[in-house]
């Protein structure tokens, strides 16, 4: 690059460069006019790095001579004082000395040329190196070399079409970070499933401990083209073309096989399956509003939707799950003659006591102790014989809690009753009910022996079902 601040480049340049003297002063002076003229063309030059004399083909250090006149020509000292010319170029065109003795950066102290040395050098040293750098820069420090580099390349760039480069995570990383959602303390064991079991056949042949498929599915896909020969079929034979057809179908059979075992892989890895206890963990987030059967059915479109894509849905309908348990709060709420908020505080507080105190009277009664026939006169029922008896029978179960889960709001009162106390889920109940009167439509009545063949429950539970639905009309019983 051209140095703007010499304005006048004399005589006495020339004289130091021995320029031969056939030329007349004429030209001198339009030489020194033509010079002054380019200054404003010359402070926007870039230096280019190693730059070679057109005529002996060295690399040029600065000062060089470039010739005003010709495009791209420049000529080392030796060259331009023996007035070599070369193509187009004369010895006598406008020419312009380069050198690079100028502060390239306003109020930095240093020169073009130290500027240069110095990226020479950090490339050759490298960054952060700041001892070996000053080893081989004149008078100037490690400190110096530090935090010239860093406030007027880094911090502050000064010069034009240096990259800016942002402070994201990508620049400061190499690589976008990953959150991880445990420590490493918090990891499981991998599980370690036996081979042919139920478990080893959900993550397609993947092994934890492993990290690798040990056994891929379809394991033994490659028996299809074990036995395939290229040359079986030669081509004068009559069945070349059948023979060839038939191995590339088997083949295209192959790869088909291998397509699904890579999608399995797939779906394993990128849904998280390898985790086996998490999955069951994240499942039954969903028992309360969407209900674990129902998420083990939803569990296929795992295969077409991507793993954020699966989270969304599931949850959106676990979103809905809980308006619907919300909005039966509210029924329930408004059935009790609520209208206010801030009286629910108190209605659910003495609610629990009225359960606390419910079952407490339960206890009292089904204790003989405290019985009241126990004290009737003619009574001849012994303390320890009844003590004995309850002590032998079985302890009935406590009511299940059924409000909120699904097809609660479908059921009537007396439907919620015996849901609660036979412990039966609303939506099994109702799938029980119409199971049981579809089959009483066919024959016109349903037998008790028929209804436990359908059900396949607890026979306690059919029976209670049964005499349910009889008595409430939906079925028949025989005649006798």
């Amino acid at each position: 690059m051209a140095n703007p601040n010499l304005t006048d480049m004399t005589e006495e340049d020339a004289a130091d460069l021995q320029f031969p003297k056939d030329c007349s002063s004429s030209r001198t002076d339009k030489i020194e006019r033509n010079i002054e003229l380019d200054v404003s063309v010359v402070k926007d030059e870039i230096i280019t790095s190693d730059p070679i004399c057109r005529v002996c083909k060295s690399a040029l250090t600065e000062p060089y001579i470039r010739c005003a006149v010709c495009n791209s020509m420049e000529l080392c000292p030796s060259c331009f004082s023996n007035g070599s010319e070369i193509g187009n170029h004369r010895n006598d065109h406008d020419y312009i000395i380069i050198k690079n003795e100028f502060p390239l950066i306003e109020e930095s102290g240093w020169t073009a040329k130290q500027e240069l040395e110095l990226l020479d050098v950090l490339l050759e040293c490298g960054f952060g190196n700041w001892i070996d750098m000053a080893k081989r820069m004149q008078d100037k420090s490690p400190e110096e070399c530090k935090n010239h580099y860093l406030q007027y390349y880094i911090d502050n760039q000064a010069l034009p079409g240096l990259p800016k480069i942002e402070e994201t995570r990508a620049s400061l990383f190499k690589c976008e970070s990953i959150p991880y959602l445990y420590k490493l303390q918090d990891l499981e064991e991998p599980p370690r499933f036996a081979p042919n079991t139920l478990n080893c056949k959900l993550l397609a042949g993947y092994n934890p401990a492993r990290s690798d498929f040990e056994v891929n599915f379809d394991n033994h896909a490659e028996l299809l083209i074990s036995d395939l020969n290229y040359n079986e079929f030669s081509i004068n034979d009559e069945n070349y073309e059948l023979g060839k057809t038939l191995q590339v179908a088997i083949v295209q059979a192959y790869n088909n096989r291998l397509k699904e075992r890579m999608r399995r892989r797939k779906i394993i890895r990128n849904h998280g399956l390898i985790a086996f206890r998490r999955t069951i963990s994240w499942i039954q987030r969903y028992e309360c509003t969407i209900t674990r059967p129902l998420v083990e059915r939803l569990l296929i479109y795992m295969q077409l939707l991507g793993g954020i894509e699966f989270d969304y849905f599931m949850e959106g309908l676990h979103r809905a799950g809980e308006l619907k348990n919300y909005i039966n709060k509210l029924f329930e709420f408004r059935t009790n003659g609520l209208k206010y908020f801030h009286s629910v505080p108190m209605f659910q507080k003495l609610s629990k006591l009225r359960q606390e105190n419910e079952k407490e009277r339960k206890q009292y009664l089904n204790n003989p102790e405290y019985s009241w026939k126990t004290i009737l006169p003619g009574c001849n029922i012994s303390f320890n014989n009844s003590m004995s008896n309850t002590i032998s029978q079985r302890k009935a179960a406590p009511p299940l809690a059924i409000k909120g889960l699904p097809g609660y709001e479908k059921l009537t009162p007396a439907e919620k009753e015996l849901c609660s106390v036979t412990r039966i889920v609303p939506t099994n109940y109702l799938d029980f009910k119409q199971i049981l009167i579809a089959e009483n439509k066919k024959s016109g009545c349903l037998r008790l022996a028929q209804a436990r063949v359908l059900l396949k429950i607890d026979v306690n539970k059919t029976r209670k079902i049964y005499d349910f639905l009889t008595e409430k009309g939906y079925i028949n019983k025989p005649n006798q």
